[in-house]
């Protein structure tokens, strides 16, 4: 058996290597670090099958007041582990683009291309695992600071640049107001540790008011890491600059990070009647917004950064109605519909385009990536046989039974919204004449996985049952 903690060790010696690599060995074809990598992640996924338990919350001690290997985090240690290995795929799918962005044709950099993405994701697995604010701080910034240099990579482009800086004082903001939230509570309840400060909230003589005020503090930090409304301003911007593994590596990665700290942080306080309330508002004009304003849109990469805030919207109504397990699967089903989506867009930005036009006709060009792209945005509008069908039926389901009417009718409206946006991208793939009759190749490595992600988004969305009984587990 495997102590759980030594799955970060061994992801943190493995980013350690390749940029070791990427150092001292010149005459090498970095891609080779990106498939190592790949390998060895794999390793790792592997291993979280065979750990030992740690001890019970109650019980912990040490270092284990501060970490958790409930099966909550080890359902999320593996999601961070596939997606960092898609995004991996993607990035050698996107190296050539990398090379002539920086105006030559060396190799150089593009191991801490690869690298990063492996801190990301030991960064992503300790936040799962995270019970103490301290941690969850630290694991937040090891993520955030990775982005930081990954959204930036290609520095010689203006929009990059441009992102990058956005990102950089908006995170910034969103730290600030995430440790004095930390502040307000520890001041209040003297505990930074989550089991401790819910012990602590059992106290009828605590400062219901400060706590309150710290929660609402951190909920604002937290917003902008998982794009809520008010505090999804960089996202459109972020989104369209970045490099496109990068891009999607944010949209599936820390957004997933970002909801399970949500879930773990807001269980004490959602015994306050105004933190529900103020959650329900929030979930209502972020689906709102996000998909009324991706209806204009004309570049799928901004197109797919308004769906990102809409999906946050759905995700927000099932954490208000502490709806837990269908949070968790919606947000599987979106890890596939949209990493499906990013994959397809990176081999065929390359050829033609990002712009909605430029897939014109694709299904003549490639009939596998049309194919793929229409598997991607028809599970992304929620169509049934899909895995979004039924992430979608599981968030609805917990709003009718918490009688959350306003969030029900507002999500069915908002669906509605994405059936004309996503097939906006079908029409132009089936009916629209191709502008070039150019074949679009596709690798094998990127073919393989671009076939398991429609599989699992099929399969899900025929028979979800081995996922939510392993949610129940």
């Amino acid at each position: 058996m495997i102590p759980a903690r030594n799955l970060e060790i061994a992801v943190l010696v493995l980013g350690m290597l390749v940029l070791l690599f990427e150092a001292f060995v010149e005459r090498i074809d970095k891609r080779t670090l990106a498939f190592a990598a790949i390998g060895a992640l794999t390793v790792v996924l592997i291993g979280t099958w065979f750990l030992e338990p740690g001890p019970a919350l109650e019980s912990a001690t040490g270092f284990w007041s501060f970490y958790t290997a409930d099966p909550l985090s080890i359902f999320f240690k593996r999601f961070a582990l596939l997606t960092t290995i898609v995004v991996l795929v993607m990035m050698i799918d996107y190296a050539p683009v990398l090379r002539s962005s920086a105006g030559a044709t060396s190799q150089s950099g593009l191991g801490e291309f690869f690298a990063l993405p492996i801190f990301t994701c030991a960064g992503l697995m300790y936040i799962v695992s995270a019970i103490d604010f301290v941690m969850i701080f630290v694991s937040i910034e090891l993520v955030t600071i990775s982005f930081y240099v990954l959204v930036s990579f290609t520095r010689r482009n203006p929009t990059t640049l441009e992102a990058g800086v956005k990102y950089l004082v908006l995170s910034a903001l969103s730290t600030a107001f995430l440790v004095y939230g930390i502040t307000w509570i520890f001041g209040v309840t003297g505990e930074t540790n989550l089991q401790r400060i819910t012990t602590a909230f059992a106290n009828p003589e605590i400062e219901r008011g400060g706590a309150l005020f710290g929660a609402v503090l951190v909920l604002v930090g937290l917003g902008f890491k998982i794009a809520a409304v008010p505090f999804q301003i960089w996202v459109p911007d972020v989104y369209q600059g970045a490099p496109t593994p990068v891009t999607a590596y944010l949209s599936v990665g820390s957004k997933a990070a970002g909801f399970v700290v949500l879930v773990r942080v807001l269980r004490p306080f959602m015994m306050l009647p105004q933190m529900e309330r103020l959650l329900v508002l929030i979930a209502l004009l972020t689906v709102i917004y996000g998909n009324l304003a991706a209806l204009p849109q004309s570049n799928l990469k901004r197109l797919l950064a308004y769906s990102s805030i809409a999906h946050a919207g759905y995700l927000l109504i099932g954490v208000a109605c502490l709806a837990g397990s269908a949070v968790i699967f919606y947000l599987v089903a979106y890890l596939l519909m949209t990493l499906l989506s990013f994959a397809v867009l990176i081999v065929v930005a390359q050829r033609a385009g990002e712009q909605i036009s430029d897939f014109d006709g694709l299904a003549k060009r490639s009939p596998f990536l049309a194919f793929a792209m229409l598997i991607a945005m028809v599970s992304l509008a929620g169509v049934p046989f899909t895995a979004g069908f039924f992430g979608k039926f599981f968030i609805f389901y917990a709003a009718i039974a918490q009688r959350q009417t306003v969030l029900v009718v507002a999500g069915v409206v908002t669906v509605a919204c994405g059936f004309y946006y996503y097939l906006k991208v079908v029409r132009a793939m089936y009916w629209q004449v191709p502008t070039s009759e150019e074949k679009i190749p596709v690798n094998a490595l990127s073919r393989a996985t671009m076939s398991a992600l429609i599989v699992a988004t099929i399969w899900l969305g025929i028979y979800p049952w081995p996922i939510l009984e392993a949610l129940k587990r």
